[in-house]
């Protein structure tokens, strides 16, 4: 994965925040915190993980398969931007 030395300081932010919010859950647990509230922490760091396979596969895409020359049929940015869109449509 080369091409996310661009961005590693972002990633591992991101994975850093992921990680404190995965310890939140864990605390939670320990403390015996009602369902509601263990509910709400798991689902922000699964929202938290989506984002950041978001983040990379929207970089893989840009890196790896966008087209350079786009073929007479098919606008290569435009579809791997609509790509990004239907796969963040889906990751929330």
């Amino acid at each position: 994965m080369s091409h996310t030395v661009r961005e590693k300081q972002k990633l591992l932010n991101r994975v850093r925040r992921i990680r404190g919010q995965v310890e939140a859950v864990e605390r939670a647990l320990e403390a015996e915190a009602g369902c509601a509230e263990v509910m709400h922490l798991i689902a922000a760091c699964r929202g938290a993980i989506n984002g950041l396979l978001v983040e990379v596969l929207e970089d893989h895409i840009e890196t790896h398969l966008t087209v350079r020359e786009p073929l007479p049929d098919r606008d290569g940015p435009d579809a791997a931007g609509e790509l990004i869109d239907i796969i963040r449509s889906y990751m929330k």
